[in-house]
């Protein structure tokens, strides 16, 4: 169905099993899920899809190895095997992306990691040689017989400076692991959406479609192209509004605090001798603190962060 024959289906027929508000990546992965089991769902999006914090993220299928220091295992575990299947079913949009961890100390962070894997500890402290050898090791046991991408590498002083002579000549080694580079992540959104009503022809999703309100039965959505109200009758509703998962709630007279007020933020450089020096690696680097710096080649550009920003409304987020 096109656009203008999904409204007219929905003005003879607006009994639906399932709303989607948000076609950011949850409510796209949640939509071609419902979707593959043969469920009648309509997502709508207020503006394009992927258009919001789906498409100015990381950019990065990640394994989240910065948790196992918690101890959080089955998360690692989670998301390792995710990024597996987006490396595997998404070959031309998700590459492996090799990082590699400039290292400045041989055993800082071994009286440490312990104290954080107990919950003992909150604040950032360096991290050694020898724990994130450890860490790596753990990292790639997560990844199983799923093979693909290769082990993690320790490098030699030496090796670290042939092969990236801008590094900072201090380190003692450097160590190579790796995760996936989602190269266009409105692409993979887009193609989820069309997968999935390819395969059900009851899965329908609208972009420039917003939700203005509700009652307990049926739910007023508004053609932003047109102006036009339509009404639909959910069995469910599922809120994958992002940031704006409040206010989206408001709208159907819930009050809700689910989102804090703070946004991850990333600086895009346009630096030809830095992207030249960094080549297909992101390196990730930390602080004497134990923050974490990342740099990482997007297109021509570099993208270097994150850091949380403070901000009151997610509408004001740029």
């Amino acid at each position: 169905m096109n656009r203008s024959e999904i409204f007219s289906f929905l003005k003879t027929k607006p009994d639906i099993s399932v709303l989607i508000v948000g076609g950011g990546i949850n409510g796209i992965g949640a939509f071609r899920d419902l979707a593959s089991n043969g469920v009648d769902v309509l997502l709508v999006e207020r503006g394009d899809f992927c258009s919001g914090a789906s498409a100015t993220s990381s950019h990065m299928a990640h394994g989240g190895i910065r948790y196992l220091e918690n101890g959080e295992f089955r998360l690692v575990r989670e998301a390792v095997q995710e990024r597996n299947l987006m490396l595997q079913n998404a070959p031309h949009l998700v590459k492996p992306l090799p990082t590699t961890i400039p290292i400045f100390k041989r055993f800082s962070g071994l009286l440490n990691a312990p104290l954080k894997f107990f919950g003992m500890l909150d604040k950032p402290t360096e991290r050694g040689a020898l724990v994130i050898k450890i860490g790596l090791m753990f990292y790639d046991a997560f990844t199983g017989r799923q093979r693909t991408v290769p082990r993690h590498e320790f490098l030699s002083r030496s090796k670290a400076l042939a092969k990236w002579n801008r590094l900072n000549p201090g380190i003692v080694n450097a160590a190579v692991y790796y995760d996936g580079a989602i190269l266009n992540p409105e692409r993979l959104g887009v193609e989820l959406i069309l997968d999935a009503e390819s395969e059900n022809p009851k899965a329908r999703a609208l972009n420039y479609v917003s939700m203005v309100g509700g009652s307990e039965n049926t739910i007023i959505l508004r053609d932003e192209l047109t102006d036009d109200s339509y009404d639909v009758r959910p069995k469910l509703v599922i809120n994958a509004a992002g940031p704006w998962i409040d206010s989206a709630n408001k709208k159907l007279g819930l009050s809700t605090h689910f989102i804090g007020g703070t946004k991850g933020s990333h600086i895009v450089v346009d630096h030809p001798e830095l992207r030249a020096a960094i080549g297909d690696h992101e390196f990730f680097f930390e602080n004497n603190d134990g923050r974490i710096v990342l740099i990482f080649p997007l297109f021509d550009r570099v993208l270097i962060g994150t850091s949380d920003i403070p901000v009151e409304h997610p509408d004001d987020v740029r």
